[in-house]
């Protein structure tokens, strides 16, 4: 097989090579495998601010597809991956995604895109059929609205909700010892971060009833400056901040919010900051920032998980992101899922991927569960800790209840009308 990237090699070299043209992004990145090969389509951002996710996320699926294809492939089909860029541009991901099956004869989808771009190649899998994962997008109605399921779709990505839930139960604990009553939010202004943000001050309420929102700040999907918005939180003078921006929008918000001492100012839960897209760039971490576990090697705190982790950094130079993981389990899951229906089909194999449960690093009991009502990854490690500015990072990591999840995700599904 070749790669565009070799192990070692750093982001930043990676995105100045994409950015000097080194490897056009107009072209198909393909994976060649022997012959009688099955072709999988990934489409994903592989260039601009959050170019990481991409990169991330093909690195985390090619070191699965060797895994694969070096015991027999799927059913005895060689994998070979057809990897395109979006440019984070949802109008440009269902194009390419249509292209992947129509024109360079993919039979499976890896839909590694934002919730931006998700929905719009979900409707692609709608209309032609085919096998989809969707590893990115944690957009809660993306798999819990019953008018957004097909057959044919799936996701390993977390789930809004159920972070929510677990992080809300954890800040209301903080509120209610600190008396933390008066807080904002900044979230991106996008489906991703308007439904994460009411559904996580949803269950802050619950748990801690007299808490009061007094001031939200919707910036822009990738915001250069967010002086306006800092200003902003302070003038609001909130106890608490609770924000869903993530990787390249986060990092440059923490950065810019440390001129001003934001962070000194007011207890701060960034649900998306325990991520080493996030932890490793931010120039100064703030010690103190609650956030729960996107992807860090130390927890779930076991061997297979800093296993993992070590191996994706010995061969690619830097540590995964919740990206990689998400993607991994996708590939994890077709190869099971493979086995159980022993064919390499698309239909028979999201068959056989409802209900279907495999060990992983990182699930919470060291076992991860598509469910098969939803089509939706459950049983994933989550946990909620606070930053200090050096490894590991994380501390005092305290784990959700999957068991106050589910209760509390089938009450929240009633009240939309999903059930």
């Amino acid at each position: 097989m070749t790669r565009t990237r070799k192990p070692g090699l750093s982001r930043r070299s990676t995105l100045a090579m994409m950015g000097a043209g080194v490897a056009s992004l107009a072209t198909p990145w393909v994976a060649r495998a022997e012959a009688k090969t099955i072709k999988i389509g990934m489409q994903t951002i592989l260039s601009g601010r959050v170019a990481q996710l991409g990169t991330s996320s093909r690195n985390a699926v090619m070191t699965e597809v060797d895994k694969i294809n070096a015991v027999g492939g799927l059913a005895g089909r060689k994998i070979e991956m057809v990897i395109r860029d979006s440019k984070g541009q949802p109008q440009e991901a269902a194009r390419v995604a249509r292209e992947l099956i129509n024109t360079d004869g993919c039979e499976i989808l890896i839909d590694a895109e934002a919730s931006s771009g998700a929905f719009a190649v979900h409707e692609v899998a709608r209309d032609l059929g085919v096998l989809c994962i969707h590893t990115n997008s944690e957009t809660s109605s993306l798999t819990a609205d019953p008018k957004q399921h097909i057959p044919n779709a799936f996701r390993t990505a977390r789930q809004g909700v159920h972070d929510s839930i677990a992080g809300g139960s954890y800040a209301a604990a903080i509120a209610k010892a600190k008396g933390l009553k008066k807080w904002a939010t900044c979230s991106p202004d996008y489906a991703y971060g308007r439904d994460t943000t009411a559904e996580y001050t949803t269950y802050l309420k619950r748990f801690a009833p007299d808490i009061e929102i007094i001031s939200e700040s919707w910036p822009k999907l990738f915001q250069p400056d967010y002086t306006e918005v800092v200003t902003k939180i302070l003038q609001a003078k909130p106890q608490a901040l609770y924000s869903c921006l993530w990787g390249g929008d986060l990092t440059s918000y923490i950065d810019q919010a440390n001129i001003y001492a934001m962070f000194n100012q007011m207890e701060v839960f960034a649900v998306n900051m325990a991520d080493y897209t996030a932890l490793t760039v931010v120039k100064n971490l703030p010690k103190g920032i609650h956030s729960g576990n996107r992807y860090i090697k130390t927890y779930p705190a076991t061997p297979e998980n800093a296993a993992w982790g070590d191996a994706y950094k010995a061969k690619y130079g830097e540590y995964p992101t919740n990206w990689s993981w998400e993607n991994a389990t996708a590939m994890m899951l077709l190869a099971e899922a493979s086995k159980k229906a022993n064919s390499a089909d698309g239909k028979k194999i999201a068959e056989a991927l409802k209900g279907l449960k495999i060990k992983s690093p990182f699930g919470a009991d060291g076992t991860l569960t598509m469910r098969a009502d939803d089509h939706t990854l459950v049983g994933y490690a989550i946990g909620w800790g606070t930053t200090i500015p050096k490894e590991p990072y994380m501390i005092d990591m305290k784990p959700g209840d999957w068991k106050t999840i589910f209760e509390l995700e089938a009450e929240w599904k009633k009240s939309k009308g999903y059930t």
